[in-house]
């Protein structure tokens, strides 16, 4: 399959669009239609290749815990007419990324790792391992960035910079740790364990509050492998991974982490592949459904076609 780098789409009634990291943003009236590319980010950085079938496992899998979700917070979600299409609600998002933990890792095991205790005004207790668990969840915001490097923040500096109000923000903190328990609880069931996230807000035109983007997907969420995990932990071993980690690490070890003059290395076809064999593991493991390679036309023309189709219906 060739990949989806961009899209370039001109909808009837469109006004805007905007390039994301990986998502490609198009508001049409009242309505934001997303496309999911398979471009695949990290560390702020778009690398080199798109990733076959990411896209449609990223935009199927947040769906999916949308839908499981709404009981818990109301979302923009309104439909889904291809896997790589999600259109609902224009929502004003609030430019914070709200971090939930439950575990030390990723990079709050490399900044605890450097001597730091506190992350984002979140103390954190001494003697802890990379991959243990917190003693209970915490939340780590970040600042997103237009450009560059998203930005850790504290509570306190969000209020005080006037990023949102603090009623908002209680709101904000309240259903991410809801949603967080949720999807824990949901993850063991599947013999997995729900490590980290990120969840985005937004405002509505009827100024409600509602969680935009994705939610627990493998660009936003770190997952392990429940089975055997205490035994790798009292081992001091590498946990099993089911998240965009991989990739990360893979980059660390070739030398690039998004700092000035550090060259993003290149990608085979081999590893291209891999990373998007990994990619529909974690959504079959985590979904429980298989992911459907031919049962779709995945062509940009085919994706237009859908979203195109589905406005008109709703404007009928």
């Amino acid at each position: 399959m060739q990949a989806i780098a961009k899209t370039d789409f001109r909808f009837p009634g469109q006004s805007s669009v905007y390039h994301g990291k990986v998502r490609d943003v198009y508001t049409v009236g009242n309505k934001l239609v997303v496309i999911a590319s398979d471009r695949i980010s990290a560390f702020d950085y778009i690398l080199p290749r798109p990733i076959p079938y990411k896209g449609a496992v990223l935009n199927m899998m947040a769906a999916h815990f949308l839908n499981l979700t709404r009981h818990i917070v109301p979302n923009w979600l309104e439909a889904t007419p291809h896997p790589n299409v999600s259109i609902g609600k224009r929502c004003e998002p609030i430019r914070i990324e709200m971090v939930v933990r439950g575990y030390l890792a990723g990079h709050a095991a490399r900044e605890y790792k450097a001597g730091k205790r506190a992350l984002c005004g979140v103390t954190l207790p001494d003697g802890l391992r990379e991959n243990d668990p917190l003693p209970s969840p915490v939340i780590t915001p970040a600042v997103k960035s237009l450009e560059g490097h998203d930005e850790d923040i504290s509570r306190k500096e969000i209020l005080e910079r006037k990023l949102t109000d603090e009623k908002t923000y209680a709101m904000m903190e309240d259903y991410a740790l809801k949603v967080f328990a949720f999807g824990q609880r949901y993850a063991c069931e599947r013999g997995l364990i729900l490590v980290d996230t990120k969840y985005e807000f937004g405002i509505d035109e009827n100024g409600s509050l509602m969680l935009i983007d994705e939610v627990h997907t493998p660009d936003s969420s770190r997952y392990f492998i429940a089975e055997g995990y205490e035994e790798r932990q009292r081992a001091c071993q590498p946990q099993q991974q089911l998240s965009k980690e991989f990739v990360r690490q893979w980059l660390i070890e070739n030398g690039f982490q998004g700092k000035e003059g550090q060259t993003i290395p290149a990608m085979t076809d081999t590893w291209v592949e891999e990373i998007s064999s990994r990619y529909i593991q974690l959504y079959e493991m985590v979904t429980g459904k298989q992911f459907d390679r031919s049962g779709y036309d995945y062509s940009p023309a085919h994706i237009e076609q859908s979203v195109i189709r589905y406005l008109q219906n709703i404007q009928a």
